[in-house]
């Protein structure tokens, strides 16, 4: 039996939800061995994190290995036949070190924040 991926991910964010969505129904349609939780379900608790730090960025689990942001993404991309060559090429280190960079400095704050005015929002609804 093929070890389970685990994928966490923020189900609230239009951004997030589109893309894992994408990928969740991939997975599904060839019996691939992943499974995507939402942070903002009964799923978080298991992930030993709390609601404001998965909400940062993807988080992703394959046995013991917990990896977040591109590192996760390429093991995501890695188990979907379809995105293999995005993994390779994710993982050259010149565009390895620019995936990261624009992700951890530019993208996930971006979608963090809009995430935290999302729930700002709501609230005082």
């Amino acid at each position: 039996m093929t070890e389970e991926t685990r994928v966490l991910y923020n189900a609230e964010c239009p951004v997030c939800s589109f893309e894992i969505n994408h990928y969740a129904s991939y997975a599904k349609d060839r019996d691939l061995p992943l499974r995507f939780d939402d942070l903002n379900s009964d799923a978080l608790a298991a992930w030993g994190l709390d609601e404001d730090i998965a909400a940062r960025r993807l988080y992703l689990q394959k046995g013991d290995m917990l990896l977040s942001g591109i590192p996760a993404f390429i093991v995501l991309w890695q188990e979907m036949p379809r995105y293999r060559w995005l993994a390779r090429l994710v993982n050259v280190p010149g565009i390895h070190r620019l995936a990261v960079w624009g992700y951890d400095l530019v993208l996930a704050p971006i979608i963090y924040r809009w995430h935290r005015s999302r729930k700002a929002a709501s609230t005082k609804s």
